[in-house]
C-alpha cells in the first residue's frame, strides 16, 4: 500500500468517527454490567469492534442495494467492476482475520470465481462473520501479540485496524459506483428516528 492511501483511508476513517459514535452508544446502551467491564479493560479492541460493526453493516448493505445488473459495472476499465469490488472485500476479511486468529487463510479468490450478486453477497456475508470470531475474541493484550505482516511485525491489533482502514478504502469505491448509479449509499441513508423528526 502507498503512503498516500493509508493516509486517504484514515481520514476517511476519522471522518466517519460520529456514525461510529452512534454505534458506540447504541452498544453501550444494551450491554451489561460484564459488557461494560469489559470495554473499560480492553479500549482499544472494543473501539476497532465498534467501528468494524458499522464497516461490515454498510459494507454488506452496499452489496445488498446495488442492482444485479450493475454488479458489471465500471466507471473505466481501468478499475474494478462493482462486484470484484465486493468479491475483493470478501477475500480481504479471510486475508487479515486469518491472521489475525492464527489460523491459515482459506484463499477462496472469490473475487476470480464468483460473479453474479446473490454469490458475492453470500460471500461477503460468509466473509465477515468469520471476521466477526476475531474481533469478538480480541482483547487489548492478545492484540498486542506481533504477528508477519506485509514483510514486517505487527501486532494483531494492528492487522484488524487494517482491516478496517481497507474496508472503508473500498467502501468510498462501492460510495462513487453507487453514486453513479443514482443509488443513496447506506451512510447518507438518514436513521428512522432521524426520519420521524422532519
Amino acid at each position: 500500500m502507498k503512503l498516500h492511501a493509508i493516509a486517504s483511508t484514515v481520514v476517511l476513517f476519522l471522518v466517519s468517527t460520529s456514525a461510529f459514535a452512534q454505534d458506540s452508544k447504541t452498544t453501550q446502551g444494551s450491554t451489561n454490567s460484564k459488557g461494560e467491564q469489559a470495554s473499560q479493560a480492553n479500549p482499544f479492541t472494543t473501539f476497532n469492534k465498534i467501528a468494524y460493526t458499522r464497516l461490515k453493516s454498510i459494507l454488506v448493505s452496499s452489496a445488498e442495494k446495488m442492482p444485479d445488473e450493475n454488479y458489471n459495472f465500471k466507471p473505466t476499465d481501468a478499475v474494478r467492476s462493482f462486484g470484484q469490488i465486493v468479491g475483493h472485500l470478501a477475500d480481504a476479511q479471510y486475508n487479515f482475520c486469518s491472521l489475525a486468529l492464527g489460523e491459515n487463510n482459506a484463499g477462496l479468490k472469490i473475487e476470480q470465481t464468483k460473479t453474479t450478486k446473490a454469490d458475492l453477497v453470500a460471500a461477503l456475508r460468509d466473509a465477515v462473520a468469520y471476521c466477526d470470531k476475531a474481533y469478538d475474541g480480541m482483547t487489548d493484550a492478545s492484540g498486542a501479540q506481533m504477528v508477519k505482516m506485509f514483510g514486517m511485525d505487527m501486532p494483531k491489533l494492528g492487522v484488524l485496524n487494517i482491516n478496517n482502514m481497507h474496508d472503508m478504502e473500498h467502501y468510498g469505491n462501492l460510495v462513487t459506483y453507487m453514486r453513479l448509479k443514482n443509488i443513496v449509499p447506506p451512510s447518507s441513508e438518514q436513521a428512522p428516528a432521524a426520519q420521524q423528526k422532519k
